[in-house]
């Protein structure tokens, strides 16, 4: 390629760009490209129409504002390279309609949030909850083998709810524990099951069966609400109730009248409404782990999508095909 790519980058607030580009970073771009120092938070003011204008390639970052729906407001426009989840949701119409290419960094998020399921799985078997609660009522000495009989991670089942990016991670970095990992996916067949080393298994069976599920499934239409009062109910006195991916997946009243019994336990990174108001029962719940969703990226782990934008960009000048397409 003889010309140089002419860069800019579109994310609100633009500080983000610090947070995704260190100086390392910034070097290998500027290294295959012409990047635009200054990070444009809206298309509104002349000088940002100015630079999308020249722009071939717009890095986007969370709240990047919509492109244009006139394409003579960005002609040389040819890729938009998201930081995060979805380029083309993100940016409006314009940029499934004019072929643009379009990359996220999908697949770099899904590695913290496989962490930190993982995380909360090991605990979750240790019955780190129970045992904390149990520990700071007791204020003393802990009879393990009484309060604490069902507790370990020695073949425990633990069901992953979706063969997501993200729940194929977690299967992968499960591996090296002694652990009996089942999984339920409607797309996935008893081959790709195997290929995983995992047991496959119907959602009501999963449940039923398992100590500890982490929901991974994707949200769509079909998957909101798939653990409602019936899966709830269905899980062993004990078990631990999982959420990473999207709070819509379970149904939040079922799991409040559930989780009310005291028979199961949940850590919950994402909920339905997110945040909930402050007045929701979940946030007084003994039997509850409520984080602020910080599962995916955050602090120096946004670097890590930054450098998969830096790699895509690469790809790009040289003319090399997409990592991480959308489709």
């Amino acid at each position: 390629m003889t010309d140089r790519l002419h860069v800019s980058l579109a994310m609100r607030p633009a500080s983000l760009a610090d947070h995704l580009f260190d100086d390392t970073l910034r070097r290998r771009m500027q290294t295959v490209a012409n990047v635009r120092p200054e990070v444009l938070e809206d298309f509104e003011n002349p000088a940002s129409r100015e630079a999308l204008a020249a722009t071939d390639v717009l890095v986007a970052g969370w709240g990047a504002p919509p492109l244009p729906e006139d394409e003579r407001a960005a002609p040389r426009l040819r890729a938009v390279l998201s930081a995060s989840g979805n380029a083309g949701g993100m940016l409006g119409p314009l940029a499934r309609t004019r072929g643009l290419r379009l990359t996220n960094a999908r697949t770099a998020n899904s590695r913290p949030v496989a962490e930190f399921a993982v995380a909360a799985i090991l605990l979750a078997g240790k019955r780190a909850l129970p045992a904390a609660r149990l520990y700071g009522r007791l204020r003393g000495a802990v009879d393990r083998e009484t309060h604490l009989a069902t507790a370990g991670n020695h073949g425990a089942r633990i069901g992953i709810v979706g063969a997501s990016t993200t729940g194929r991670l977690t299967i992968e970095l499960l591996r090296p524990f002694d652990l009996h990992v089942v999984v339920h996916d409607p797309y996935l067949d008893e081959a790709g099951a195997r290929s995983l080393g995992v047991e496959l298994a119907s959602l009501d069976e999963l449940v039923r069966t398992c100590s500890v599920v982490s929901v991974q499934a994707p949200e769509l239409p079909e998957t909101r609400g798939m653990i409602g009062a019936a899966q709830l109910s269905a899980m062993p006195d004990g078990a631990t109730l999982i959420n990473t991916a999207r709070g819509s997946l379970i149904d939040t009243h079922a799991l409040v009248a559930e989780l009310r019994t005291g028979r199961i336990d949940a850590v919950l990174d994402v909920t339905d409404p997110e945040p909930l108001p402050p007045d929701h029962p979940l946030w007084d719940l003994p039997n509850v782990l409520l984080t602020p969703h910080v599962a995916g990226s955050l602090g120096n782990e946004l670097l890590r999508l930054g450098e998969r934008v830096v790699e895509e960009l690469e790809q790009l000048a040289q003319g090399l095909p997409a990592l991480d397409p959308e489709s």
